[in-house]
């Protein structure tokens, strides 16, 4: 195995894609309000020319320096640069008061390195204990496991049920566009040649997740600009290593667990982290003034989920999260489906992912340390120019994709659609989750039909597919009894 691992370092473009993706997520994360998988939405479209490894090893390495990114202006300006760091604003800001800024992005960049090994060794571990039942996967068994994947809209609508199915079934609809998957006839596509072979799932992310975080962008005031000074990273010293692997610890294990959940995510993780390090810490009083462990629970926490997080992705095909869903794209438009069969079929691009995260977290802590210039420079550029620069960027980007203008409009049609969804409060991942497994389960449902002779009863004989499907029933009803007891707590 090891000597695969050194192959394909040194004979794959893997290692300058790994330490590209962590540049990029670094920049993205620093810019206040850009989250993960934005930043990796962003550079979906220029991937679509690449070999898939080093394409998939560069998202997944975005995704990883963008949760390290977003502790820079946490730090420095108190102001996250993605959800995740929220947490990290707290005893990181306080720490920056002190004089002690460098220090403080020491400790994140540290603590995210020890995270991010953490949560890759989980993802190696279970990931491929999951390889083993490849082959006895069956089309009603896919098509089970499709339905597991869409149960988990009831538990990613955790603020309005009813939101979260409609853009569920939205998404399902849009799945439909295109050629029956059976009979081959046009479907939905107002007999338009470009629309025949569906609408590519890339287009919705990039258009939910960029474009209409772009507008939103636009409407507001600019960012505090970062006050000039030379911010240097200090790392730890042994004493300070001592003192923090208990909170790194705790972070990493709650990230782990939030990783693999569905909807669980950095964010979630970093707070459970902050909380429960202040409560196992011997220095209670200095958390919220400054706590060193402050800082290292919650950034140990959210790059821990940028590995964990693709556990679910790789070995079901199921995001967890907006980030592990945008990588999911990056597989699927290179003719790659994630899944039980994805170990058996395309081993190699599992070994070469393994190997860029691992490169990726070794890039991340070379290239924060030598990124913090650019990134200073950066957060204090004028908002309307960057953003500007943004929308050019998404535009070339999508249009390199087929060299088509209805592409862009296309995208930025669901980025008008994002933009509605944001103000009415609607999630974006049961939408994405509708439009990348609709065509799985819809076409597996109907070929296991036509093996069966019509039989239904085929998906409760086959033991895989009644496994997923009673897993899938106790996912819905656990999930609306807790909408249940939130909804009765709320009216009293």
């Amino acid at each position: 195995m090891f000597s695969t691992l050194f192959e394909l370092l040194f004979t794959t473009p893997i290692v300058p894609a790994a330490f590209g993706g962590v540049a990029w997520g670094i920049l993205g994360g620093a810019l206040p309000g850009i989250s993960p998988s934005i930043t990796m939405a962003l550079l979906l479209p220029f991937t679509y020319g690449m070999d898939p490894t080093p394409a998939l090893v560069m998202l997944a390495s975005t995704y990883v320096g963008a949760e390290y990114g977003g502790s820079i202006p946490a730090i420095l300006i108190r102001t996250p640069g993605t959800n995740a760091a929220a947490a990290t604003v707290v005893d990181g800001y306080a720490m920056k008061l002190q004089g002690k800024a460098g220090e403080a992005l020491g400790i994140s960049l540290y603590s995210g390195f020890i995270g991010g090994l953490f949560g890759l060794i989980v993802l190696v571990l279970l990931t491929e204990r999951l390889s083993s039942v490849a082959l006895a996967f069956t089309p009603a068994a896919y098509a089970a496991l499709g339905v597991l994947g869409l149960s988990i809209i009831a538990s990613l609508s955790r603020e309005s049920l009813v939101k979260g199915l409609m853009a569920g079934v939205l998404g399902l609809m849009i799945s439909t566009i295109g050629t029956d998957p059976v009979t081959g006839l046009n479907r939905f596509t107002f007999d338009s040649p470009e629309l025949l072979s569906g609408i590519p799932p890339i287009l919705v992310m990039v258009g939910l997740y960029a474009i209409s975080e772009l507008f939103v962008q636009s409407g507001e005031p600019g960012w505090e600009h970062v006050p000039r000074e030379k911010a240097r990273i200090k790392f730890p010293n042994p004493a300070m290593w001592k003192r923090l692997a208990i909170p790194q610890l705790i972070g990493s294990v709650i990230g782990t667990i939030e990783g693999v959940m569905p909807g669980g995510g950095g964010t979630v993780s970093s707070f459970l982290a902050y909380n429960e390090a202040r409560r196992w810490s011997k220095h209670k009083e200095e958390f919220g003034h400054g706590s060193p462990e402050g800082v290292a629970a919650p950034e140990a926490a959210n790059n821990t989920v940028a590995c964990t997080a693709l556990i679910p992705m790789l070995s079901l095909g199921i995001p967890s999260s907006n980030s592990s869903a945008v990588l999911l794209g990056g597989f699927l438009i290179h003719g790659l489906v994630p899944g039980p069969l994805l170990f058996v079929q395309h081993s190699e691009v599992i070994n070469g992912l393994y190997t860029g995260l691992f490169t990726a977290n070794v890039a991340m802590v070379i290239v924060g340390y030598l990124m913090m210039t650019p990134c200073l420079w950066l957060v204090s550029r004028p908002k309307p120019f960057l953003m500007a620069f943004i929308y050019a960027l998404v535009a070339s980007g999508v249009y390199a994709i087929e060299n088509s203008l209805f592409h862009v409009g296309v995208a930025l049609g669901f980025g008008v659609l994002g933009y509605a969804m944001r103000y009415f409060k609607m999630p974006f991942l049961p939408m994405v989750l509708g439009v990348v497994l609709g065509f799985m389960v819809e076409s597996n449902y109907r070929r296991a039909l036509v093996l069966s002779g019509g039989d239904r009863m085929t998906f409760l004989q086959d033991r895989i597919s009644a496994g997923l499907l009673i897993v899938a029933v106790i996912f819905l009803t656990g999930s609306l009894v807790r909408h249940a007891m939130d909804h009765r707590h709320a009216r009293s």
